[in-house]
């Protein structure tokens, strides 16, 4: 049995890992899908002083209050600032950190920091013209793909229910930046589990120095694949659920494909 603690990405709550968290329960496993402050179930707490330190404190206050050790943590898309700042402050209760298409963010980075300048500039003004300057809305679906977000695997009713259910996303989350504490010990496990881009495609981009992968060419990290868009847990919620419960429950150095093949590297 193992314990995930699941963080959901930018607009969404707990709620989207609700399926992916039943397929694991079934797995026997302890599963926290996770609403950080002013999202979802959350948003009635949504103000403008709510900053990425908030959503980290979420996080680590869950573990600490739950009493959770050897948590898989898993973060996706913008959670992964997020996960990464709660694993450098609570890291003896980390057994592995799990990116769902999303990677580290190193210290003094903001999330916003990382997106290209159009895409940052087209959220600075989504922010000040229907956000009254401290909420992001959630961009149309154009303006998703457009800022390079797969929709693949999304059919309609999918796409309404994230809709329906979006809510406006605390702007400081995204331009705070992240302070670590440089806790001295080795590197934690981490994994990535890519949905939008091939592996062969990251591989290049670790290799070629990407800001995003750079840091993946280090030997705590495992890559994997599941090959549909940026919403996995809405898309492949299943398959999702048996990956990281193969991910949670057999950790080791090397790539492994979906069948457990070794993977070139």
């Amino acid at each position: 049995m193992a314990i995930y603690l699941l963080v959901p990405g930018a607009w969404l709550g707990g709620w989207a890992f609700a399926p992916v968290a039943r397929r694991l329960r079934r797995h026997d496993h302890d599963v926290y899908p996770l609403t950080l402050t002013g999202l979802g179930d959350r948003a009635h707490l949504a103000r403008p002083e709510v900053d990425l330190d908030t959503h980290v404190t979420d996080v680590v206050a869950t573990i600490l209050c739950e009493d959770l050790r050897e948590v898989v943590l898993v973060g996706h898309s913008y959670a992964g600032i997020v996960v990464t700042g709660a694993a450098d402050r609570v890291r003896d209760r980390i057994a592995q950190v799990v990116y769902l298409d999303s990677g580290p963010v190193s210290d003094g980075s903001s999330y916003l920091d990382l997106l290209p300048p159009a895409a940052r500039e087209a959220n600075e003004r989504q922010a000040a013209e229907r956000g009254d300057g401290w909420r992001l809305p959630m961009p149309s679906w154009k303006e998703i793909e457009d800022g390079g977000a797969s929709l693949e695997g999304l059919d309609d009713a999918e796409r309404a229910l994230m809709r329906s259910r979006a809510t406006d996303q605390p702007f400081r989350t995204y331009t705070q930046p992240l302070r670590l504490t440089g806790q001295a010990g080795d590197p934690l496990p981490k994994v990535l589990i890519a949905t939008s881009y091939p592996l062969d495609q990251v591989r290049q981009l670790i290799a070629g120095g990407h800001p995003w992968f750079a840091e993946m060419a280090g030997p705590e990290w495992r890559l994997r694949e599941l090959p549909t868009g940026h919403w996995a847990m809405v898309s492949r919620p299943d398959d999702l659920a048996d990956l990281l419960h193969d991910v949670g429950t057999a950790p080791g150095p090397a790539d492994r494909g979906p069948e457990g093949r070794q993977l070139p590297a």
